[in-house]
C-alpha cells in the first residue's frame, strides 16, 4: 500500500515537472496581437515618437490612398496631427487578422475635435491598417483605410 502510494506520488511529481518544464513557443500571430496592443498603447500615450517607433526607419503609412508618410519623422508628424486635433483621443484595437503574410490591424478612434481650429464635435469611427512587416519585426508598409465621408460628417457635427 505504501509503495503504491509512493509510486503514484512519484509519477505525479514527474508529470508535474514535465508540464512545468515545457516551454510553449508563442505563435507569430500571438506575437503580432501583442505588437498591435502595444501599438495601440503608443498611440494613446500622446507621444508621437512612440507610435513611429513601431515602424522601420524608412517605413511608410498611406491612409485612404493619400500621400504616404515616409520615415519615422513624417510618421511622428502624422500621429502628432491627430493627437493635437483630438487631445482626448482614444484608440482601441478591435482585432487582428492575417492573410498572405500581411496583418490587418482593425481599430476604432474616438475623440473630441477640440485642438487648434477644432469645433468641439466628437468622432467615433473605425478602420484598419494592413501591415507588411520587415525582418526586424517592424512595420515596413502600412496601408490604412477608413470611411472618410463618415469621418467628415462627424467632424461637421451632422
Amino acid at each position: 500500500m505504501k509503495k503504491a502510494a509512493l509510486l503514484v506520488t512519484g509519477i505525479v511529481f514527474v508529470i508535474m515537472l514535465a508540464i512545468m518544464g515545457c516551454k510553449t513557443e508563442r505563435s507569430d500571430y500571438d506575437k503580432m496581437v501583442e505588437f498591435g496592443q502595444e501599438y495601440t498603447e503608443a498611440w494613446n500615450s500622446k507621444v508621437p515618437e512612440n507610435m513611429a517607433s513601431f515602424y522601420a526607419e524608412d517605413g511608410t503609412l498611406t491612409v485612404n490612398k493619400g500621400t504616404p508618410a515616409v520615415g519615422r519623422k513624417q510618421l511622428a508628424e502624422t500621429a502628432q496631427s491627430y493627437m493635437e486635433a483630438f487631445p482626448d483621443m482614444h484608440l482601441t484595437m478591435d482585432s487582428l487578422t492575417v492573410a498572405d503574410g500581411k496583418y490587418r490591424y482593425y481599430w476604432t478612434f474616438k475623440g473630441t475635435y477640440s485642438g487648434p481650429g477644432g469645433n468641439g464635435n466628437r468622432v467615433d469611427f473605425s478602420g484598419f491598417e494592413e501591415w507588411t512587416m520587415n525582418e526586424e519585426g517592424l512595420v515596413q508598409t502600412s496601408v490604412g483605410t477608413y470611411d472618410a465621408e463618415e469621418y467628415q460628417r462627424q467632424l461637421a457635427g451632422k
